[in-house]
C-alpha cells in the first residue's frame, strides 16, 4: 500500500465538533465527567467500544459513556470500523494518508500494519481500498474523544466497512484477530441507530439493535438491520468487531447510555438513535 505523507484533512472539524481545540477538549471532557457522575467504570478488560457518530451536540454524550470506560489507559493501537456513508466501489476501505488531523494534533496511521493487513485479505480473495477524497465523518468523530481518554501515544487502523456480507466480515475481523493477540489494543465500532422515526418507533427499533449488541450476536444484528426489524448504519462495523472481540476473549457486552436527538432538539416526531456499549473479557 502507499500512503500520502500528510495527515487527512479534516473535512468536519468546526462542524460537527468545534474547531477551536480548548473549545473542543473542555466538551469532550464535559461528556466524560458526566457519564461519570452516573456510571461506574467497568472492572474488567474493555475490548471493544460501540459508540455513536452524530455531531458531539447530539451524540457527545452517549459517547462519553464509552469512553469513559477507558480513560487513563494505555492502548498503543487503536481499531476504528465505520460505515462509510458517500459512494466508492469496494467492500474495505481504508485512508490514503499516513495520519488524520484534528484540531487536537495529528494521530499517526499504523500503516505498516495496515498493510500487513492488506497482504492478509488479499490471499483470502479479499483486499483494502484506499480512499484518498475521503469526507466520511463516522471514524473521524471518534478521534477527539481517543485523544482526551487514552494516555500515551496511540496509532489507528481506520476501517471503512461497505459490505454487509457476513462471510466478508467474519473474514476481516478473523484475519483482525491475528494481527492483534500480541498487542495492547483497542476496538471501536462507529455506529449510530434508527433514522428519522418518531422517537417511539426508533426507541423499540433501537432496543432490538442493542439486545443483539448486548448478546454478542453479531449474525442478528446483521439480519435485523436487513430485515428492518432494526436499524445501524454501521451494523456491519458493530459485527466485525464483536467477531474479532469474542475470538480475542470477550465474554460479554454491556448496554452503557442510550439516548435520541430528541433530547438535544426536542423534536420527538423525526429523531436518530445513539447507543454505546462495552464488549469485555
Amino acid at each position: 500500500m502507499q500512503f500520502i505523507p500528510a495527515p487527512r484533512p479534516s473535512p468536519i472539524a468546526g462542524r460537527w465538533y468545534s474547531g477551536d481545540p480548548d473549545t473542543l477538549s473542555g466538551q469532550v471532557d464535559g461528556y466524560i465527567r458526566q457519564a461519570e457522575k452516573s456510571a461506574d467504570k467497568i472492572n474488567r478488560k474493555v475490548i471493544g467500544l460501540v459508540v455513536p457518530h452524530a455531531g458531539h451536540v447530539y451524540s457527545g454524550l452517549t459517547a462519553g459513556y464509552g469512553y469513559r470506560q477507558i480513560l487513563g489507559e494505555d492502548r498503543g493501537l487503536v481499531v476504528i470500523l465505520s460505515p462509510f456513508h458517500q459512494y466508492f466501489s469496494g467492500d474495505l476501505l481504508t485512508t490514503a494518508f499516513s495520519s488524520y488531523q484534528t484540531p487536537l494534533g495529528e494521530i499517526p496511521v499504523a500503516t505498516e500494519i495496515l498493510t500487513d493487513l492488506d497482504q492478509r485479505l488479499q490471499e483470502t480473495g479479499e483486499g483494502l481500498r484506499q480512499v484518498e477524497k475521503d469526507g466520511e465523518h463516522s471514524l473521524e468523530i471518534q478521534l477527539p474523544f481517543l485523544q482526551r481518554t487514552l494516555s500515551g501515544e496511540f496509532e489507528i487502523l481506520p476501517l471503512m466497512l461497505r459490505s454487509h456480507n457476513p462471510a466478508i466480515l467474519r473474514t476481516l475481523a478473523g484475519t483482525l484477530v491475528t494481527l492483534l493477540a500480541d498487542k495492547k489494543f483497542l476496538l471501536v465500532a462507529s455506529t449510530d441507530l434508527s433514522h428519522f422515526y418518531p422517537e417511539e418507533t426508533a426507541k423499540e427499533m433501537d432496543m432490538r439493535m442493542l439486545a443483539h449488541i448486548e448478546r454478542m450476536d453479531p449474525a442478528g444484528a446483521l439480519e435485523a438491520e436487513k430485515t428492518g426489524q432494526a436499524a445501524a448504519c454501521g451494523v456491519s462495523a458493530v459485527a466485525a468487531m464483536l467477531w474479532a472481540a469474542q475470538s480475542l476473549g470477550a465474554r460479554q457486552a454491556k448496554i452503557l447510555h442510550y439516548s435520541t436527538s430528541g433530547d438535544v432538539s426536542g423534536d420527538r416526531a423525526s429523531v436518530v438513535g445513539y447507543g454505546s456499549a462495552a464488549i469485555v473479557k
